[in-house]
């Protein structure tokens, strides 16, 4: 009875010498992973929009004498696309903020504990509060199709409102891959690293 049942069916085959459920978390963290590097590609063009716009600012200022609050808003609304935005991918690189003097010396295991532990007991925990807290705040802004206070500015206040659900709800997710990985080195496998 070689080739046939469902312990055979491609979807229950190791891969790469892991159990089919690894391999499936494995995917999962990949996909996932994907997911905040396509936001990220997305996001990086905010770092010439804020150079270009910035530029025009102080050009406009300084060379022509005229000022333009619409282009200081379009660089505040680009800056912050870029950060908010950019820090699931970030987070996926290991490039947020923890002690490297511990961490770096620590072995896989542990690095896998300290990371699972950061993601269930600080990670998700703000992240769900942010968004929770920020849906009435953004839909407010949303039904009103806020506007900025001054008349020459940008009359999209309610899509630089959405960036606050957005970073939270990506944040989770890349929260979710990065708990994968730990929990996987967790319970015996190599380390592996975001992809995307």
């Amino acid at each position: 009875m070689s080739g046939s049942g469902p312990l055979q069916s491609p979807e229950n085959l190791p891969s790469a010498g892991r159990p089919a459920s690894a391999a499936r978390l494995t995917a999962l963290a990949d996909r996932i992973d994907r997911i905040t590097a396509a936001v990220f590609r997305v996001a990086a063009w905010g770092a010439l929009a804020v150079v270009l716009v910035q530029l025009a600012v102080v050009l406009g200022r300084y060379a022509l004498g005229i000022g333009s609050l619409w282009l200081q808003e379009t660089a505040v609304y680009a800056h912050a696309g870029l950060f908010l935005l950019a820090s699931a991918w970030t987070l996926a690189r290991g490039g947020h903020v923890r002690v490297d003097i511990l961490y770096a010396r620590a072995t896989p295991r542990r690095r896998a504990l300290v990371d699972a532990l950061g993601t269930v007991l600080f990670l998700f925990p703000f992240a769900v509060v942010l968004l929770w807290l920020s849906l009435p705040y953004v839909t407010r802004s949303w039904v009103l199709l806020e506007r900025s206070r001054e008349a020459s500015g940008l009359p999209l206040v309610f899509l630089l409102k959405s960036l606050i659900p957005a970073f939270a709800g990506l944040m989770l997710l890349q929260g979710v891959a990065q708990l994968l990985r730990a929990v996987q080195v967790l319970a015996g496998a190599e380390p592996t690293t975001a992809r995307g």
